[in-house]
C-alpha cells in the first residue's frame, strides 16, 4: 500500500484479504482483531504464558522464520526487486515461485 499504513488496515485494503479468503493464514502480532493467527501475549498481570500456549507461538514463530527466509533470499537474487512499485509484479513473481516450488515437489 502506498504511504504509511497500519498493517490490519492495509491487510484489508489492498485485497490480501479477499484473496486468502477463509484459508488459514499466519501473521506477526501486528494483526490482532483480523482473523489471521497470530502469536499467543500475556494478559495483563499474567507472568507466564501457558504451556501450550508457548508451544504455539514456538511452531509459529518456526514456521514464519522459513517464510521470512524465502523473501529474504528472493531479495538478494533480486525477485522481488522493485516489484511493488510495478503494478502486479509481485503477483507475478509469486506465481513464478509457486511454479518453481510446485517442481521442487514433483521431482
Amino acid at each position: 500500500m502506498p504511504g504509511n499504513r497500519n498493517d490490519c488496515k492495509a491487510w484489508a485494503e489492498s485485497g490480501a484479504k479477499a484473496a486468502v479468503g477463509r484459508t488459514i493464514t499466519i501473521a506477526d502480532g501486528g494483526y490482532p482483531g483480523t482473523g489471521l493467527v497470530i502469536p499467543h501475549r500475556r494478559e495483563r498481570g499474567q507472568t507466564d504464558l501457558p504451556a501450550w500456549k508457548e508451544e504455539h507461538n514456538r511452531s509459529h514463530k518456526q514456521v514464519r522464520a522459513r517464510v521470512e527466509h524465502v523473501f529474504a533470499r528472493m531479495k538478494t537474487w533480486k525477485i522481488l526487486r522493485d516489484c511493488r512499485l510495478k503494478g502486479d509484479g509481485v503477483h507475478h513473481a509469486m506465481l513464478g515461485v509457486a511454479r518453481l516450488h510446485n517442481l521442487a515437489l514433483t521431482g
